[in-house]
């Protein structure tokens, strides 16, 4: 049989509820079913804490699909009752995607904010910073005020053509945060319950490096549509990296690919500009120019290949490398988006190039 979404669902109506004669699709239990690559993610939403019942669903599960499909894995995710949670958000989100790593400051707030931009050409989008104890995004777009508040709704800021919320919008006096988990948690699902997000092709998540209580309320409460896990080439980076993409697994989110951050420098000129010598040797590499004596070259200022790595430890796509660029760090301080600012770049290209798959995976 064919894979697609609506063979899946046929077949997964064989599958009934322990107990009961109905199936799980018709009891709206199946809430998400992805295919990446040649795995399935299916995500269920169930009142029971009852363990065998549980095994029994997924093993029922498991034994059509592989009777009916020709797939490598089946990921089920159970996630905890959503009975009593606002839906209305998610509703109106068609992809919420999180750009995650277990490593901290390796430019996941800065590939969010860009890929987020690029993604807007052609869709709806909002943008979520989940850092809590470290916002960045008010400085990334340059923005210090308070968001509109009506009752217990807050509204987002737009700017740039997207939707924009961080708990630095709330907090713009700059105090330290010093909360424990329980009030983490609480903020966390408080942006999906309370922000009106209205209708959205893309909620793109800015996750804070780790595996702790964001992390979890996300994967518990809302069914995410994948993650994208950002590294740098050190293998330093690649040991806490690893973690994050575990977690992911782990928990049956399923994960799009990998982006490596900090990949090299990029030199570019004209041999006009260094008195017409026939070639350049830079940091023990020769550079040769074209004809014309333009010149493009990369320069690995980190050892290491982190993101390939890890990519091919995940059997995914290694989705793009984004060089260090001194306008890329102008752009964060100053708060004027690079992608919006720089046309045609390398490493704009590689921000199309990235967001181009994204869309390309993620269509619902």
């Amino acid at each position: 049989m064919k894979i697609t979404i609506e063979n899946i669902k046929k077949v997964l109506t064989q599958v009934k509820f322990p107990g009961y004669n109905r199936d799980i699709i018709s009891f709206g239990l199946v809430k998400d079913l992805k295919i990446i690559k040649d795995t399935l993610y299916i995500s269920l939403s169930v009142k029971t804490d009852d363990k065998n019942n549980k095994k029994l669903i997924e093993g029922e599960i498991e034994s059509v699909i592989k009777e009916n499909f020709n797939l490598k894995e089946v990921k089920i995710n159970f996630l905890i009752d959503t009975s009593n949670e606002k839906q209305l958000n998610k509703l109106n989100i068609k992809n919420i995607l999180a750009i995650s790593s277990c490593k901290g400051g390796v430019g996941k707030s800065t590939i969010a904010l860009n890929i987020a931009l690029e993604i807007s050409k052609n869709y709806k989008v909002g943008l979520l910073d989940l850092d809590i104890y470290g916002p960045s995004l008010s400085t990334l777009i340059n923005f210090s005020e308070q968001p509109k508040f009506d009752g217990n709704k807050i509204y987002p800021i737009d700017k740039f053509g997207i939707k924009l919320m961080s708990f630095g919008f709330i907090n713009n006096e700059n105090s330290p945060t010093i909360w424990r988990g329980p009030m983490v948690s609480r903020m966390t699902q408080q942006f999906f319950d309370n922000v009106e997000w209205g209708n959205l092709d893309y909620l793109i998540l800015d996750l804070p490096p780790g595996t702790g209580d964001i992390q979890l309320t996300l994967v518990q409460k809302i069914a995410l549509d994948g993650a994208i896990i950002v590294t740098t080439p050190q293998q330093l980076a690649n040991i806490d990296v690893k973690k994050g993409s575990d977690m992911f697994n782990k928990v049956k989110t399923p994960i799009i690919g990998v982006i490596e951050n900090m990949s090299g420098f990029y030199i570019n000129g004209n041999l006009s500009d260094y008195n017409n010598n026939q070639e350049l040797n830079i940091n023990n590499q020769k550079i040769r120019p074209d004809l014309n004596g333009n010149f493009n070259f990369k320069i690995n200022i980190f050892k290491g290949v982190s993101g390939k790595t890890e990519s091919e430890r995940l059997d995914l796509p290694l989705l793009g490398q984004i060089g260090l660029d001194p306008k890329l760090s102008e752009c964060c301080d100053n708060g004027t988006p690079y992608v919006l600012k720089y046309k045609n770049t390398l490493v704009k290209k590689e921000f199309e190039k990235i967001s181009n798959f994204i869309t390309s995976q993620n269509k619902k």
